[in-house]
């Protein structure tokens, strides 16, 4: 199942449920395009990928696969291109 994050106003990615983290699909520094899979959680026993909504860089991480997150719960943090120009 795929799902869409979109990042809040400050560029941060937050868990759409509380789950499991499986693995996350990119690294600090990263270029991702809007599709891209950030993070796979699993959540009521399905594997939930989420996508990217912007174009940007990863800024921070603040999971590791294993761990369990709380619903809104800050995944990553994402620096949108439009903003790298800034």
């Amino acid at each position: 199942d795929r799902q869409r994050a979109a990042p809040a106003a400050d560029g941060a990615i937050l868990a759409p449920m509380p789950g499991k983290v499986l693995s996350i699909a990119v690294s600090v520094g990263d270029a991702v395009d809007e599709g891209d899979t950030l993070v796979v959680l699993e959540a009521m026993k399905m594997e939930n990928s989420l996508t990217t909504l912007v174009e940007g860089r990863v800024g921070t991480i603040h999971v590791v696969a294993g761990q369990t997150v709380e619903k809104d719960e800050i995944l990553m943090e994402m620096v949108p291109t439009d903003s790298e120009s800034e």
